[in-house]
C-alpha cells in the first residue's frame, strides 16, 4: 500500500518572540549603518506601573468627603531642611526639567506662564535660564548639571530652587545630548559651542565622585545664595535605595527620583528600553530610604517618570511622594504628536511634516531631529512659530488644572481633608509583578509578594 508524504501546512503569519519584527528590522538597520538609533521621549515598553494599581475609596470603613462642600487642601511645601525659604506651591505637580535647546523659547515661556498660574513650578534643565522662563516663571528651579552649559551663578540666585542633576530616568549613567541641528547662535552662545556642531554631555560631575564631594559641592551652592535657596538632588532610578540615603547624607534638602519611563530630548534607544528601573519600584525604595533614615518630612521626595494623569499623581502621593514632576505629560499637552497646531487663531494641519520625517501623529519620537511638526522641540525659526506662547499656556493650564482636580476627587473619595493624607492603606494591587514592586497588597488579600 502506497503511503503519500503529510503535507504540513506552513504557518506564515506565525512571528518569532524573540525575533519579532522590530528585532529584525533593529538588526538590518545596524547591519546596514553601524550606528545605534538616537530618539527622543521614553520607553516604549510595556512594565508594572501606576495603572497596576487601585483605590480603596471611603464607604462604611471610611468617611469620603463631600466634593461640593468640603475643602481638599494641595499646598505644597518643598525644601524645609535647611533653605530660609522654601518652595511653596499650590499644587504638588511641578514642571520637570526640559532644557532651552531641547525646547524652543516660546515654549519656556508658556510653561513658565502655565505653572505660575497654576501656583506651581518650572526647572530650567541643561543650558541655562532663558529670559522668557525667568519672566513668566513666579516660581523656578535651576538645574546644575555635569556639562555646566550656560551655568551662571547669577542666574543661580535669580532661581527660587536649585536642583543638582546626577541622573535622569530615560538615560541613568549616561549624558545628555542635543544634535547640532538644534544648536542654532543663540542656543551655541548660551552653552558656548560651535553652531551646528552635536553636542554630547558629560555623564558625572567634574566637580565629584561620591557623596562627601557632594556635600562640599552643596555647600558651595548654599553659600552662593545665602542658604535661602533649597537644594534638589535629582536621580535616575537605579540604585535608588542606596542613591536616596546618599544624598540625603549630602545635605540634599529635596530628592527627585526619576523612574525608566521618563523621557528625554535625545539618547539611545537601548538607554530609554534598558536601563534604570520602573516608577513603581523606585517610589517604593525611596520611600523606605527615607524611613530608615528617619528623615520622611524633613527631606521631600519628588518623583518623576511617566506621570501622565492625577490618578497618578494621587497614588505616587499616597505611596508617600511629596509632589511629582511631569515632562512628556506636557509636552503632549503643548501639542506634541497632535495632527495640527494653532497659529493667528486658526488650526493647521501638521500631517505634510510629519510625513517629512517619515512618521505619523502618536507615533513620533523625533524630538531630536529638531523638526517638530508642531513647534514643540525645535530651534527652527519658523517652526517654532508653531507653538504661540499664549496658546501654549493655556493649554498646559488647562491640563495641570485637570490633573489638580483628579486629585482632588480621588482623595476626598479616599476620606481626605489634604492629598498629602493619602497613604498606602488607600491602594491595592492588581498584579503580582505591581504588588511586590510597589510593596501594596495583591487586591482582595493582605498579601505582599515577597514579604
Amino acid at each position: 500500500m502506497d503511503m503519500k508524504p503529510i503535507q504540513f501546512k506552513r504557518r506564515s503569519t506565525e512571528e518569532s518572540a524573540s525575533f519579532d519584527r522590530s528585532v529584525i528590522d533593529y538588526i538590518q538597520n545596524a547591519a546596514a549603518h553601524g550606528l545605534y538609533e538616537i530618539r527622543g521621549l521614553g520607553a516604549k515598553r510595556r512594565v508594572p506601573h501606576f495603572d497596576d494599581l487601585l483605590f480603596l475609596a471611603g464607604s462604611l470603613s471610611r468617611y469620603p468627603l463631600e466634593g461640593y462642600r468640603e475643602k481638599c487642601s494641595t499646598k505644597t511645601v518643598l525644601g524645609t531642611r535647611f533653605a530660609k525659604k522654601p518652595v511653596e506651591l499650590d499644587i504638588p505637580i511641578t514642571i520637570a526639567g526640559m532644557s532651552f535647546g531641547a525646547l524652543s523659547a516660546n515654549v519656556k515661556e508658556a510653561l513658565g506662564r502655565a505653572a505660575t498660574e497654576m501656583g506651581t513650578s518650572t526647572t530650567t534643565g541643561d543650558g541655562g535660564m532663558t529670559q522668557e522662563e525667568r519672566g513668566s516663571s513666579k516660581t523656578l528651579v535651576y538645574q546644575c548639571l555635569p556639562s555646566r552649559y550656560g551655568f551662571n551663578p547669577d542666574d543661580l540666585r535669580k532661581a527660587d530652587a536649585i536642583e543638582v542633576v546626577i541622573g535622569q530616568g530615560a538615560k541613568p549613567g549616561g549624558g545628555g545630548m542635543l544634535l547640532g541641528q538644534k544648536v542654532n547662535p543663540r542656543v551655541a552662545s548660551m552653552r558656548t559651542l560651535p553652531q551646528g556642531v552635536d553636542q554630547r554631555s558629560a555623564c558625572r560631575h567634574p566637580d565629584w565622585t561620591g557623596p562627601d564631594d557632594l556635600a562640599i559641592k552643596i555647600l558651595e551652592l548654599r553659600e552662593m545664595t545665602d542658604w535661602e535657596k533649597p537644594v534638589y538632588v535629582k536621580v535616575g532610578a537605579t540604585r535608588t535605595f542606596h542613591d536616596v540615603k546618599l544624598a540625603v547624607h549630602s545635605g540634599a534638602d529635596v530628592v527627585v527620583v526619576d523612574g525608566m519611563q521618563g523621557g528625554t530630548a535625545a539618547t539611545q534607544t537601548c538607554f530609554i528600553e534598558h536601563v534604570g528601573i520602573p516608577t513603581l519600584a523606585a517610589v517604593r525604595q525611596a520611600v523606605e530610604a527615607l524611613g530608615d533614615l528617619n528623615m520622611k518630612g524633613t527631606v521631600q521626595l519628588i518623583v518623576s517618570g511617566g506621570i501622565r494623569t492625577g490618578a497618578d499623581v494621587a497614588k505616587a502621593l499616597a505611596m508617600g511622594a511629596d509632589a511629582v514632576a511631569i515632562g512628556q505629560g506636557v509636552l503632549f499637552a503643548l501639542g506634541c504628536n497632535s495632527e495640527t497646531y494653532v497659529r493667528d487663531g486658526q488650526h493647521h494641519s501638521a500631517l505634510d511634516a510629519y510625513d517629512t520625517i517619515g512618521t505619523a501623529p502618536g507615533y513620533c519620537h523625533h524630538c531630536h531631529t529638531g523638526k517638530c511638526p508642531v513647534g514643540v522641540t525645535t530651534q527652527d525659526a519658523e517652526l517654532e512659530q508653531r507653538l504661540e506662547p499664549a496658546v501654549g499656556a493655556k493649554r498646559v493650564r488647562n491640563y495641570l488644572k485637570t490633573l489638580n482636580m483628579e486629585l482632588t476627587t480621588i482623595a476626598r473619595a479616599c476620606g481626605k481633608q489634604n492629598v498629602h493624607h493619602l497613604e498606602r492603606e488607600d491602594l491595592v494591587a492588581l498584579t503580582l509583578e505591581a504588588a511586590a514592586m510597589a510593596g501594596i497588597p495583591l487586591a482582595g488579600t493582605n498579601w505582599v509578594p515577597g514579604r
